[in-house]
Protein backbone atom coordinates (compact mmCIF):
# COMPACT_ATOMS: atom_id res chain seq x y z
CA UNK A 1 0.00 0.00 0.00
CA UNK A 2 1.24 3.48 -0.85
CA UNK A 3 2.18 5.46 2.26
CA UNK A 4 -0.45 8.04 3.14
CA UNK A 5 0.41 11.69 3.59
CA UNK A 6 -1.37 12.38 6.86
CA UNK A 7 -2.31 15.52 8.74
CA UNK A 8 -3.43 15.63 12.38
CA UNK A 9 -5.80 18.07 14.08
CA UNK A 10 -6.31 18.08 17.85
CA UNK A 11 -5.84 20.15 20.98
CA UNK A 12 -6.13 18.60 24.51
CA UNK A 13 -4.35 15.72 26.25
CA UNK A 14 -6.83 13.25 24.79
CA UNK A 15 -5.70 14.24 21.31
CA UNK A 16 -2.02 14.39 22.25
CA UNK A 17 -2.12 10.75 23.36
CA UNK A 18 -3.32 9.75 19.89
CA UNK A 19 -0.68 11.89 18.20
CA UNK A 20 2.00 10.31 20.39
CA UNK A 21 0.89 6.85 19.27
CA UNK A 22 1.25 7.82 15.62
CA UNK A 23 4.75 9.25 15.90
CA UNK A 24 6.58 5.93 15.92
CA UNK A 25 4.52 4.37 13.13
CA UNK A 26 4.35 4.72 9.36
CA UNK A 27 1.35 6.98 10.00
CA UNK A 28 3.29 9.85 11.58
CA UNK A 29 1.73 13.11 10.33
CA UNK A 30 3.51 15.67 8.19
CA UNK A 31 1.52 18.58 9.61
CA UNK A 32 -0.34 19.27 12.84
CA UNK A 33 -3.25 21.66 13.44
CA UNK A 34 -4.18 22.80 16.92
CA UNK A 35 -6.04 25.69 18.50
CA UNK A 36 -4.25 28.99 19.18
CA UNK A 37 -2.42 29.37 22.49
CA UNK A 38 -4.75 30.29 25.35
CA UNK A 39 -4.23 32.49 28.39
CA UNK A 40 -4.60 30.60 31.65
CA UNK A 41 -3.56 30.67 35.29
CA UNK A 42 -3.26 33.56 37.70
CA UNK A 43 -0.85 35.41 35.47
CA UNK A 44 -2.98 34.83 32.37
CA UNK A 45 0.09 33.75 30.46
CA UNK A 46 -0.22 32.16 27.04
CA UNK A 47 -0.10 28.36 27.14
CA UNK A 48 0.41 26.03 24.22
CA UNK A 49 -1.96 23.10 23.83
CA UNK A 50 -0.67 19.60 24.70
CA UNK A 51 -0.79 18.74 20.99
CA UNK A 52 1.34 21.74 20.04
CA UNK A 53 3.89 20.98 22.73
CA UNK A 54 4.21 17.36 21.60
CA UNK A 55 4.35 18.25 17.93
CA UNK A 56 7.07 20.88 18.39
CA UNK A 57 9.11 18.51 20.56
CA UNK A 58 9.08 16.06 17.66
CA UNK A 59 9.88 18.61 14.98
CA UNK A 60 6.49 18.59 13.26
CA UNK A 61 5.09 21.56 11.39
CA UNK A 62 2.40 23.20 13.54
CA UNK A 63 -0.42 25.43 12.33
CA UNK A 64 -2.79 27.36 14.61
CA UNK A 65 -5.49 29.07 12.56
CA UNK A 66 -8.25 30.78 14.51
CA UNK A 67 -10.69 29.55 11.91
CA UNK A 68 -10.66 27.10 9.02
CA UNK A 69 -13.26 29.12 7.13
CA UNK A 70 -10.75 31.60 5.69
CA UNK A 71 -9.08 31.67 2.29
CA UNK A 72 -5.71 31.37 4.03
CA UNK A 73 -6.72 28.07 5.63
CA UNK A 74 -8.08 26.80 2.34
CA UNK A 75 -4.84 27.71 0.55
CA UNK A 76 -2.80 26.01 3.27
CA UNK A 77 -4.69 22.72 2.91
CA UNK A 78 -4.33 22.89 -0.86
CA UNK A 79 -0.57 23.35 -0.51
CA UNK A 80 -0.26 20.42 1.92
CA UNK A 81 -1.98 18.01 -0.50
CA UNK A 82 -2.92 15.59 2.27
CA UNK A 83 -4.23 12.09 1.64
CA UNK A 84 -5.99 12.01 5.00
CA UNK A 85 -6.66 14.31 7.96
CA UNK A 86 -7.08 12.69 11.39
CA UNK A 87 -9.18 14.80 13.77
CA UNK A 88 -9.20 14.17 17.54
CA UNK A 89 -10.87 16.69 19.87
CA UNK A 90 -9.73 19.61 17.72
CA UNK A 91 -12.36 22.10 18.83
CA UNK A 92 -12.75 23.98 15.53
CA UNK A 93 -15.39 23.36 12.89
CA UNK A 94 -14.11 21.96 9.61
CA UNK A 95 -16.09 23.46 6.71
CA UNK A 96 -17.19 21.20 3.88
CA UNK A 97 -14.60 22.57 1.47
CA UNK A 98 -11.82 21.53 3.87
CA UNK A 99 -13.41 18.14 4.56
CA UNK A 100 -13.28 17.28 0.88
CA UNK A 101 -9.70 18.40 0.18
CA UNK A 102 -7.69 15.37 1.42
CA UNK A 103 -7.75 12.46 -1.02
CA UNK A 104 -9.61 10.23 1.44
CA UNK A 105 -11.29 13.01 3.38
CA UNK A 106 -11.12 13.42 7.15
CA UNK A 107 -11.66 10.86 9.89
CA UNK A 108 -12.57 11.65 13.49
CA UNK A 109 -11.82 9.74 16.69
CA UNK A 110 -14.93 10.35 18.81
CA UNK A 111 -15.22 9.32 22.47
CA UNK A 112 -18.60 7.59 22.28
CA UNK A 113 -20.24 4.60 20.65
CA UNK A 114 -22.00 6.64 18.02
CA UNK A 115 -24.69 7.59 17.58
CA UNK A 116 -25.23 7.40 21.37
CA UNK A 117 -23.57 10.73 22.27
CA UNK A 118 -22.84 13.33 19.61
CA UNK A 119 -21.25 16.60 20.65
CA UNK A 120 -18.60 18.09 22.90
CA UNK A 121 -18.99 16.17 26.18
CA UNK A 122 -19.72 12.49 25.44
CA UNK A 123 -17.64 11.24 28.38
CA UNK A 124 -19.47 13.30 30.98
CA UNK A 125 -22.90 12.63 29.49
CA UNK A 126 -22.32 8.88 29.47
CA UNK A 127 -21.53 8.92 33.20
CA UNK A 128 -24.43 11.23 34.05
CA UNK A 129 -26.84 9.00 32.16
CA UNK A 130 -25.66 5.91 34.02
CA UNK A 131 -24.45 4.17 30.86
CA UNK A 132 -22.79 0.81 31.47
CA UNK A 133 -20.52 1.16 28.46
CA UNK A 134 -18.94 3.73 26.22
CA UNK A 135 -16.27 3.49 23.58
CA UNK A 136 -14.56 5.11 20.65
CA UNK A 137 -15.97 5.49 17.16
CA UNK A 138 -13.76 6.30 14.21
CA UNK A 139 -15.90 7.87 11.54
CA UNK A 140 -15.64 9.47 8.15
CA UNK A 141 -16.41 13.12 8.77
CA UNK A 142 -19.19 14.93 6.97
CA UNK A 143 -20.74 18.38 7.36
CA UNK A 144 -22.95 17.30 10.29
CA UNK A 145 -22.14 17.15 14.00
CA UNK A 146 -20.62 13.67 14.51
CA UNK A 147 -22.98 12.24 11.90
CA UNK A 148 -20.52 10.58 9.52
CA UNK A 149 -20.35 6.92 8.54
CA UNK A 150 -18.76 4.69 11.21
CA UNK A 151 -15.54 3.01 10.10
CA UNK A 152 -14.51 1.29 13.35
CA UNK A 153 -15.69 0.98 16.96
CA UNK A 154 -14.00 -0.09 20.20
CA UNK A 155 -16.18 -0.70 23.26
CA UNK A 156 -15.19 0.25 26.84
CA UNK A 157 -17.15 -0.71 29.95
CA UNK A 158 -17.98 1.93 32.57
CA UNK A 159 -17.47 0.86 36.17
CA UNK A 160 -19.79 2.23 38.86
CA UNK A 161 -16.82 4.04 40.42
CA UNK A 162 -15.25 5.41 37.23
CA UNK A 163 -14.70 9.16 37.23
CA UNK A 164 -14.49 11.24 34.07
CA UNK A 165 -10.70 10.96 34.22
CA UNK A 166 -10.85 7.17 34.65
CA UNK A 167 -13.14 6.78 31.67
CA UNK A 168 -11.11 9.20 29.56
CA UNK A 169 -7.95 7.20 30.25
CA UNK A 170 -9.68 3.99 29.22
CA UNK A 171 -11.03 5.66 26.08
CA UNK A 172 -7.54 6.90 25.19
CA UNK A 173 -6.28 3.32 25.29
CA UNK A 174 -9.21 2.16 23.17
CA UNK A 175 -8.94 5.10 20.80
CA UNK A 176 -5.25 4.61 20.14
CA UNK A 177 -5.78 0.92 19.49
CA UNK A 178 -8.75 1.60 17.24
CA UNK A 179 -7.02 4.35 15.29
CA UNK A 180 -3.90 2.31 14.51
CA UNK A 181 -6.05 -0.64 13.44
CA UNK A 182 -8.17 1.64 11.26
CA UNK A 183 -5.11 3.05 9.52
CA UNK A 184 -3.61 -0.44 9.07
CA UNK A 185 -6.80 -1.63 7.38
CA UNK A 186 -8.02 1.72 6.13
CA UNK A 187 -9.04 0.91 2.58
CA UNK A 188 -10.85 -2.29 3.55
CA UNK A 189 -12.65 -0.73 6.52
CA UNK A 190 -13.82 2.25 4.48
CA UNK A 191 -15.72 -0.14 2.23
CA UNK A 192 -17.66 -1.57 5.19
CA UNK A 193 -18.41 1.74 6.95
CA UNK A 194 -21.90 1.88 8.47
CA UNK A 195 -24.38 4.73 8.47
CA UNK A 196 -25.66 6.01 11.81
CA UNK A 197 -29.23 5.73 12.96
CA UNK A 198 -30.19 9.31 13.78
CA UNK A 199 -33.10 8.10 15.94
CA UNK A 200 -30.60 6.71 18.48
CA UNK A 201 -28.59 9.93 18.77
CA UNK A 202 -28.35 12.21 21.81
CA UNK A 203 -26.65 15.59 22.04
CA UNK A 204 -23.75 15.69 24.51
CA UNK A 205 -23.66 19.38 25.39
CA UNK A 206 -20.79 20.76 27.45
CA UNK A 207 -21.53 20.73 31.16
CA UNK A 208 -22.64 24.03 32.56
CA UNK A 209 -21.31 24.94 36.01
CA UNK A 210 -24.83 25.00 37.38
CA UNK A 211 -25.14 21.30 36.54
CA UNK A 212 -22.32 20.63 39.01
CA UNK A 213 -24.32 22.12 41.91
CA UNK A 214 -25.44 19.17 44.02
CA UNK A 215 -29.04 18.66 45.03
CA UNK A 216 -29.13 16.07 47.81
CA UNK A 217 -32.89 15.75 47.51
CA UNK A 218 -32.40 13.01 44.92
CA UNK A 219 -30.98 9.50 44.99
CA UNK A 220 -27.36 9.26 46.13
CA UNK A 221 -26.48 7.32 42.99
CA UNK A 222 -27.49 10.32 40.86
CA UNK A 223 -25.58 12.70 43.13
CA UNK A 224 -22.51 10.50 42.83
CA UNK A 225 -22.75 10.48 39.03
CA UNK A 226 -22.46 14.28 39.07
CA UNK A 227 -19.39 14.01 41.29
CA UNK A 228 -17.81 11.37 39.06
CA UNK A 229 -18.59 13.26 35.85
CA UNK A 230 -17.06 16.50 37.14
CA UNK A 231 -13.65 15.20 38.14
CA UNK A 232 -10.88 17.20 36.47
CA UNK A 233 -13.10 19.62 34.59
CA UNK A 234 -16.37 20.71 36.25
CA UNK A 235 -16.07 19.69 39.92
CA UNK A 236 -19.30 19.08 41.82
CA UNK A 237 -20.01 21.46 44.67
CA UNK A 238 -22.45 22.46 47.42
CA UNK A 239 -22.48 24.92 50.30
CA UNK A 240 -21.83 24.04 53.94
CA UNK A 241 -22.18 26.82 56.50
CA UNK A 242 -21.49 29.39 53.80
CA UNK A 243 -18.43 27.55 52.51
CA UNK A 244 -18.41 26.43 48.88
CA UNK A 245 -17.11 22.87 49.03
CA UNK A 246 -16.15 20.75 46.06
CA UNK A 247 -16.97 17.06 46.51
CA UNK A 248 -14.41 14.99 44.62
CA UNK A 249 -14.81 11.36 45.57
CA UNK A 250 -17.72 9.46 47.06
CA UNK A 251 -19.72 6.24 47.04
CA UNK A 252 -23.43 5.74 47.44
CA UNK A 253 -25.35 3.51 49.83
CA UNK A 254 -28.98 2.43 50.15
CA UNK A 255 -28.86 3.20 53.87
CA UNK A 256 -31.68 5.60 54.86
CA UNK A 257 -31.76 8.30 57.53
CA UNK A 258 -34.97 10.08 58.51
CA UNK A 259 -33.52 13.61 58.26
CA UNK A 260 -33.55 16.44 55.76
CA UNK A 261 -31.57 15.62 52.60
CA UNK A 262 -28.14 17.24 52.70
CA UNK A 263 -27.65 16.61 56.42
CA UNK A 264 -24.37 15.09 57.60
CA UNK A 265 -25.49 12.03 59.55
CA UNK A 266 -22.24 10.22 60.31
CA UNK A 267 -18.54 11.00 60.67
CA UNK A 268 -15.91 8.29 60.24
CA UNK A 269 -12.12 8.35 60.23
CA UNK A 270 -11.84 8.88 56.47
CA UNK A 271 -15.34 9.87 55.34
CA UNK A 272 -18.57 11.56 56.24
CA UNK A 273 -22.09 10.52 55.28
CA UNK A 274 -24.71 12.82 53.80
CA UNK A 275 -28.38 11.93 53.74
CA UNK A 276 -30.00 11.89 50.29
CA UNK A 277 -33.43 10.92 48.98
CA UNK A 278 -34.01 7.29 50.07
CA UNK A 279 -30.25 6.73 50.28
CA UNK A 280 -27.01 8.34 51.41
CA UNK A 281 -23.63 9.44 50.12
CA UNK A 282 -20.26 8.58 51.70
CA UNK A 283 -17.78 11.35 50.87
CA UNK A 284 -14.04 10.59 50.93
CA UNK A 285 -12.39 13.61 49.30
CA UNK A 286 -13.25 17.32 49.17
CA UNK A 287 -11.74 20.67 48.30
CA UNK A 288 -12.16 23.74 50.48
CA UNK A 289 -12.23 27.25 48.95
CA UNK A 290 -8.74 28.30 47.82
CA UNK A 291 -7.21 24.99 48.92
CA UNK A 292 -5.94 21.85 47.25
CA UNK A 293 -8.01 18.67 47.16
CA UNK A 294 -7.66 16.62 50.35
CA UNK A 295 -9.09 13.48 51.84
CA UNK A 296 -11.68 13.83 54.56
CA UNK A 297 -9.33 12.57 57.27
CA UNK A 298 -7.04 15.57 56.74
CA UNK A 299 -9.99 17.96 57.04
CA UNK A 300 -11.20 16.32 60.24
CA UNK A 301 -7.73 16.66 61.72
CA UNK A 302 -7.30 20.31 60.77
CA UNK A 303 -10.78 21.82 60.68
CA UNK A 304 -13.06 19.26 62.25
CA UNK A 305 -15.68 21.78 63.34
CA UNK A 306 -16.80 22.30 59.73
CA UNK A 307 -17.69 18.65 59.25
CA UNK A 308 -20.03 17.62 62.02
CA UNK A 309 -23.16 15.56 62.46
CA UNK A 310 -26.23 17.73 61.89
CA UNK A 311 -24.53 20.23 59.56
CA UNK A 312 -26.58 20.85 56.42
CA UNK A 313 -25.42 21.11 52.81
CA UNK A 314 -27.43 23.62 50.80
CA UNK A 315 -27.62 24.83 47.19
CA UNK A 316 -26.81 28.43 48.10
CA UNK A 317 -24.43 30.28 50.42
CA UNK A 318 -27.06 31.27 52.99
Amino acid sequence: MIKLKIGFAGTPEFAAAHLAALLNTEFSPVAVFTQPDRRAGRGKKLHASPVKTLAQTNGLAVYQPRSLKTEESMDLFKELKLDLLIVVAYGLILPSNILSLPTFGCINVHASLLPRWRGAAPIERAILAGDSESGVTIMQMDAGLDTGDMINKVTVSIDNNDSRQDLENNLITAGVRGLIHTLDQFHALRLTAQKQNDADANYAAKLDKIEALLDFDQDAELVNRIIRAGIGRTPAYAFLEGNRLRLLKATHSEKVFNVKPGTIVEIANNSFTVSCKNSCLLVNSIQLPGKNPVNVLDVLNSKGTLLKVGALFTMNET
